[in-house]
């Protein structure tokens, strides 16, 4: 019978960073663990599913016995330079496929258990400077503001379903596989680690292990419900961010900040990731929940993150 099978996880955006470092640790907790992907490969220990949601199809028997449902589909913010026809792929890339599978859900009478949304702490604003947020701040008004406002209303597609849901707006992931630390660690490593810009704004971070052990409170305990900063605390500065960087790996700081003007030329208006402020607090994880994290100090994350 049921209640003695491992229960289901299915996870859009699976095969990415923050998906195959979480699809390890439901895996050691006992889960089973299925992917929807848009091409069929071969996953140790994970079910694969297609689907195509330009054409609305999923693939049968995907979303059958689904106990659990993690969404962390999405063009990646910080790949390409930001075109139209990209920005267009950054907004439809999280919104179409969480719709697409609310439709599903409600066609084919499937209510999990509960649902847990990727969203971002540039809900906030790309860059509003020393503004302090928290789950109760009032959103922006730029393109990843607008993105995230988006991202968070199709989730609620599935919310309406019945559906216990909450949405993590997640800061920068610190992880040794991708992300944003081995980019700016490497010029560091030959001794050219330098702030960018003017250094002085706000980085919101988490390490990829806490920000797995969250999805996983998130989706297990019937507390949690709603949106939540999935950030440490405190943030820090582009400036002691690069120094902390530095300092992990036991190499000298010397070249003055990279110009924004420079990064700008370079990115456009993508530039806008790094050169943006965003000083988020994770209010309501600090007084609503228990969740203790295993790396709060940014020194330490660093260091386990940079150790290889």
């Amino acid at each position: 019978m049921k209640e003695f099978m491992a229960q289901k996880v299915l996870i859009t955006g699976g095969t990415g960073l923050i998906g195959k470092k979480l699809t390890t640790f439901l895996l050691k907790k006992g889960y089973e663990v299925a992917y929807l992907t848009r091409k069929k490969v071969n996953i140790p220990s994970v079910t694969v599913y297609e689907w195509d949601v330009k054409n609305n199809y999923i693939e049968a028997g995907a979303l059958e016995n689904t106990d659990y449902l993690i969404h962390l589909a999405g063009a990646g913010v910080a790949d390409e330079r930001w075109t139209e026809e990209r920005k267009k792929e950054i907004f439809s890339s999280r919104t179409d496929s969480i719709e697409l599978i609310a439709r599903k859900f409600k066609e084919l009478n499937i209510k999990p258990k509960s649902f847990v949304s990727a969203s971002g702490s540039s809900f906030y604003g790309e860059d509003t400077g020393d503004l302090q947020h928290t789950e109760h701040s009032p959103p922006g008004k730029d393109f990843l503001s607008k993105v995230t406002i988006e991202w968070e209303k199709a989730a609620d597609q599935i919310a309406a379903l019945g559906v216990r849901t909450v949405k993590l707006r997640t800061g920068i992931v610190l992880s040794n596989d991708g992300g944003a630390v081995p980019k700016m660690a490497q010029p560091a490593k030959f001794g050219f680690g330098a702030p960018l810009g003017s250094g002085k704004q706000w980085l919101s971070w988490i390490h990829i292990d806490d920000l797995c052990a969250l999805y996983i409170q998130c989706m297990e305990n019937e507390s949690w419900d709603g949106a939540y900063n999935a950030v440490a605390t405190p943030p820090a500065t582009n400036e002691y961010f690069t120094k902390l960087i530095c300092k992990a790996l036991d190499k000298p700081q010397w070249l003055p900040n990279v110009p924004a003007f420079a990064l700008r030329l370079t990115f456009g208006e993508m530039a806008n990731v790094v050169l943006g402020s965003n000083y988020v607090i994770n209010q309501r994880i600090q007084d609503e929940t228990d969740f203790q994290y295993q790396f709060p100090d940014l020194l330490d994350a660093l260091k386990d993150v940079l150790k290889n």
